[in-house]
């Protein structure tokens, strides 16, 4: 995560690399035969077959039957006179009765055969008078009847289950004019975002909004999957943009192919795409989405076929096989990988009544809590071979951060029952505050990473997350720490937001040092870019929510107002290359996460809070809104085809 090549992407997310291209050859004209050669070989094959088995039927002069190879038939007694003996009801007939008959059948037999082979070679000869073009039509013709009758099995109704308790999907309409007048501005820049998407890059997982095309990562493998369609659904559909909300759609239910030989990462695919697409379908009650979200959540389950159960980090659609990256310590996964499932699969496993993703995920939870931590600290790799750690890295930031959100989140989404998932996160939010919470010479409170023994004082945009995740953990904390922990969210939105503050764009880097005179600024020129991330106004939401201080409205509005005039260009967003430029130059990528995440978050902080409130929904990683299951502790019990 130090060079430009391996950018985290969004959100909580992991660095991209290269992995190559189709495994497809790439000369296939060069192997391809005449389809008219292809056919006469058929037809060769087929003549050689027909006569073959004519020749080779059995002779009557040598055979007394042509069956199956019963000695007798049986036929049910109608009448004992003529010559057969009663056995219990049915007659037994002799051979000799027959011989007629068989010598008959087998020449009805010959007949057919003759006149089968007769019509194949007609066919056959109408075919080869077609031209190629014909040929490859009817070819194509005969693959979509079979894509159609594939998508029809696939798109089986799941079983019906009652919708949690749906508050506040609609409105938010603020009374005070200038706060709805700052809300429409960001409402605004959403329809630009997509608007140039539309035009540009459609059908695409993300658009170059400079160049004006699509643009796509290895973490979606080598397909367009439309990933900005998916991951801005819901923000479109809390933003009364319902007609592009039906776009989208359309698009989903038209074009969105899960059986592709593509290999994605897992967690970005189960974030944006699994929690997308139940997202949009609590919000809308569109039964493509729910369908569509099994489908691809069947697709993930062998990347759960490892020794230890921990998934892979990638899975091939079509295939199946998994691997890692290779840079991840000798071959490891990820915890803010594998640990940021849990959300998702629960709904899964309630929405389809199949408890196979939720046995998944508390696999994953049952072998972490067995784990000995160092310091109380989970790293971030664990081999899933061995089941082992990998290096003694852990970080609240990326690699690790989405994976104690989690644990939170599983415990709110559960309405609070999930008390496992709780004791989990208290454990791991008191090491994190003993080993790596530290306050600079200059009054910041920071979240350093704990690297081979010793802290390192740099903290990343990905971390600032983390006050928001204070805050929303506050209540309920162990020994009365509510107000200390909401105390600790507002520190952090502090330091993040001066990171902001201290560059020339007011936008901030992708991470800051804590060293010597240098506090909450970036020292390399690799982390000196902005790539239209959420973290920051994440938080401010959060603070907003939990507190109602003006300042996070005033924050997130300095963050909109640069994010209009220095990552808008007349295609769309872009990211910038350094915040500490005058005249920055862009990275041409409008992510999937800015309309999923920042000016999802960003409008939420000028609307009222009557608006997707936090006792009745919770937010995935990638600003994804699913509803509180009221479920028994950690069990599926309000799904009745489940129970």
């Amino acid at each position: 995560m130090t060079t430009p090549a391996l950018l985290p992407l969004s959100g909580r997310r992991l660095p991209p690399l290269n992995l190559g291209t189709s495994s497809f050859p790439h000369h296939r004209a060069t192997l391809r035969l005449s389809e008219k050669f292809i056919l006469l070989l058929i037809l060769s094959a087929f003549i050689t077959l027909c006569f073959g088995a004519f020749f080779f039927l059995p002779d009557s002069s040598k055979h007394k039957r042509f069956d199956l190879g019963l000695e007798d038939v049986l036929i049910p007694h109608v009448d004992t006179s003529k010559g057969g003996k009663n056995l219990g009801g049915f007659l037994i007939h002799g051979q000799g009765h027959d011989e007629h008959r068989h010598r008959e059948e087998e020449e009805r037999l010959r007949n057919k055969i003759r006149a089968d082979h007769e019509k194949a070679l007609e066919e056959a000869k109408e075919k080869l008078k077609k031209s190629r073009d014909e040929i490859q039509a009817e070819i194509q013709t005969e693959k979509n009847k079979v894509v159609q009758e594939l998508k029809k099995k696939d798109s089986k109704p799941l079983p019906p289950v009652p919708l949690p308790n749906l508050i506040g999907i609609n409105s938010g309409e603020p009374a005070d004019p200038d706060i709805r007048e700052k809300r429409n501005k960001i409402k605004e820049m959403m329809k630009h975002a997509w608007d140039n998407y539309r035009q540009y890059g459609w059908g695409h997982n993300e658009l170059k909004p400079i160049a004006r095309k699509g643009h796509s990562t290895n973490i979606f493998g080598n397909s367009q999957m439309g990933a900005t369609i998916v991951d801005a659904l819901d923000t479109l559909y809390i933003m009364g943009l319902h007609d592009e909300f039906r776009e989208g759609q359309e698009w989903i239910d038209k074009n969105l192919d899960f059986s592709v030989n593509s290999e994605v990462s897992v967690f970005e695919v189960n974030i944006r795409f699994i929690g997308g697409l139940l997202a949009a379908y609590y919000l809308s009650g569109q039964e493509v989405f729910k369908i569509k979200a099994v489908q691809l959540a069947g697709k993930l389950l062998p990347a759960f076929n490892t020794p230890t159960g921990i998934p892979w980090a990638m899975v091939n659609l079509k295939s199946g096989v998994g691997r890692n990256w290779g840079w991840a310590s000798a071959g490891s996964s990820i915890l803010a990988e594998f640990g940021t499932l849990h959300m998702e699969f629960v709904h899964l496993s309630y929405l389809t009544g199949d408890p196979v993703y939720y046995n998944k995920v508390m696999h994953i939870r049952k072998l972490l809590q067995k784990m000995d931590r160092p310091n109380g600290l989970y790293p971030n790799y664990l081999n899933p071979r061995t089941g082992r750690w990998g290096q003694h890295h852990t970080s609240v930031g990326g690699l690790g951060d989405s994976f104690y959100e989690y644990l939170l989140k599983a415990w709110l989404m559960s309405d609070k029952m999930d008390t496992e998932a709780r004791k989990m996160y208290d454990d791991a939010i008191e090491a994190i505050e003993k080993h790596l919470i530290r306050k600079s010479n200059g009054g910041l409170t920071f979240i350093g990473e704990w690297k081979n023994g010793h802290l390192e004082r740099k903290m990343g945009h990905l971390t600032c997350f983390a006050g928001g995740m204070f805050a929303l953990g506050a209540d309920g904390s162990r020994d009365d720490k509510a107000g200390h922990y909401l105390q600790l969210g507002a520190e952090i939105a502090h330091t993040c937001h001066e990171s902001y503050d201290r560059t020339t764009l007011k936008l901030g880097p992708e991470a800051f040092k804590f060293d010597g005179g240098v506090e909450a600024v970036a020292v390399r020129q690799n982390e000196k870019y902005y790539i239209l991330r959420p973290e920051v106004i994440e938080t401010y939401w959060y603070m907003w929510r939990f507190t109602h201080d003006p300042k996070y409205r005033q924050w997130g509005w300095e963050a909109t107002q640069a994010i209009d005039k220095y990552c808008r260009v007349s295609g769309g967003f872009s990211g910038v290359k350094d915040v500490y430029s005058s005249s920055p130059t862009y990275d041409d990528v409008q992510q999937s996460f800015f309309l999923a995440e920042t000016l999802k978050y960003l409008y939420l902080l000028f609307s009222n809070d009557d608006l997707l409130p936090l006792d009745n929904w919770v937010f995935n990683t990638e600003a994804h809104p699913l509803p509180v299951l009221h479920l028994a502790n950690t069990t599926l019990s309000g799904n009745p085809a489940y129970r």
